[in-house]
């Protein structure tokens, strides 16, 4: 099945501000997910049923790659800190549209 990725706009502001570096990870990432969204770790989340989550380590630090597969599009939700230990992810999931 072919899937649309499409970016939150926390996503953006976020990606927006990365270095390149970090743009050419994120962007490897992404077509692992394009490829088959159900690749990596799922996520419990009270608002999603298919939450998953992509490790980075971006810059020294680790970070999570947030992502939902509703199909056929596949919505990148944010950038969690890992140190928040994801306290913030409902938060984000909220802001998304159906």
């Amino acid at each position: 099945m072919r899937y649309s990725v499409i970016s939150s706009k926390d996503f953006k502001k976020q990606f927006d501000k990365l270095d390149e570096k970090s743009h050419r990870i994120i962007y490897d990432k992404v077509q692992l997910i394009k490829e088959n969204p159900y690749r990596f770790k799922a996520v419990h989340s009270k608002s999603y049923s298919k939450v998953f989550r992509v490790r980075l380590n971006l810059r020294g630090k680790e970070t999570r790659l947030i992502y939902v597969v509703l199909q056929p599009n596949i919505i990148l939700v944010c950038l969690l800190d890992r140190k928040k230990d994801y306290k913030d992810l409902e938060k984000y999931l909220k802001r998304i549209k159906k």
